[in-house]
């Protein structure tokens, strides 16, 4: 029997793997094909109900009047700018934020991880203010720093500065004790430890609590925005629902929504390269 007839009826078994899909993949092909079926639906009811008028076009206006919105914004704008000018202003807002909390929470989570003395002190005062929603110290903020930027960005930071705490003080104390000795027994000092073993090893939660800040500063955003803004995504839907333009405030959530998604899709990358040994190890 040939070369080539051996192979016919006994094929190569690395070919044959490799050829073969694997489960995982077709677990991931699967899911991504029910997601898209998913959106498809909604939009298709979405799409029928306006078109048989079941609820009016005030409350819900069509795909197309939205799609045909988000142009006509970009364009000539609503409420004195664009649809760029209030996404750029938004994203100033929220950005400069989670900047301000990434060197402040950080540091201060990994501080209370490793000191119980810091961490005795630090935890009653950021469970204190936790659960309060935003909207309760926003008159305050207001009253100690007026109506300008600084205001808004504040509102932003304290939503976001307590999870990324928590979740940079989780990823700390979450550091296996054996490579600390090991490190130590190497002559490792206190500084090196944290540099090479502690923030390595809780990056991944650093990383996780950056992704679930940076939600919890999109939906207080709206709330920040209300301080006497001109410009804002946020800002944009008020004005819109004041007047009845559902259209507008609908593109408005799904502009921000984009955004997020983008962000969310974008850090998962990240977390992916800079921690890839999270879940493996």
């Amino acid at each position: 029997m040939s070369d080539t007839e051996r192979l016919a009826y006994y094929p190569d078994p690395a070919l044959s793997e490799r050829n073969t899909p694997k489960p995982g993949r077709l677990r991931f092909n699967r899911q991504r094909l029910i997601s898209i079926v998913t959106v498809l639906v909604v939009i298709a009811s979405w799409t029928l109900a306006a078109r048989l008028k079941l609820i009016s076009p005030v409350f819900l206006p069509s795909p197309a009047a939205v799609a045909h919105k988000f142009v006509d914004v970009s364009v000539n704008g609503f409420s004195d700018a664009t649809l760029w000018q209030h996404s750029a202003a938004s994203l100033s807002r929220v950005f400069a934020a989670l900047a301000l909390a990434v060197v402040t929470a950080v540091p201060l989570g990994v501080l209370i991880g490793l000191n119980p003395t810091a961490r005795a002190i630090a935890d009653p005062l950021i469970e204190f203010y936790r659960p309060v929603p935003p909207l309760a110290y926003l008159p305050l903020i207001v009253i100690w720093c007026g109506i300008g930027e600084p205001s808004k960005i504040l509102l932003i930071w304290l939503a976001i500065f307590a999870p990324l705490t928590i979740s940079t003080q989780q990823g700390v104390r979450r550091v296996k004790q054996s490579r600390l000795r090991g490190a130590q027994a190497l002559g490792a000092t206190r500084w090196q430890l944290i540099r090479y073993i502690v923030v390595p090893s809780a990056a991944a939660d650093v990383l996780t609590g950056i992704r679930v800040s940076l939600g919890v500063g999109w939906s207080v955003l709206v709330a920040a925005e209300l301080i006497a803004a001109t410009r804002g995504l946020g800002f944009m839907i008020q004005s819109a629902a004041q007047f009845l333009v559902t259209d507008v405030v609908i593109m408005g959530i799904v502009v921000i929504a984009l955004i997020a998604g983008v962000f969310e899709w974008g850090l998962r990358s990240l977390q992916r390269v800079l921690v890839p040994w999270e879940g493996h190890a």
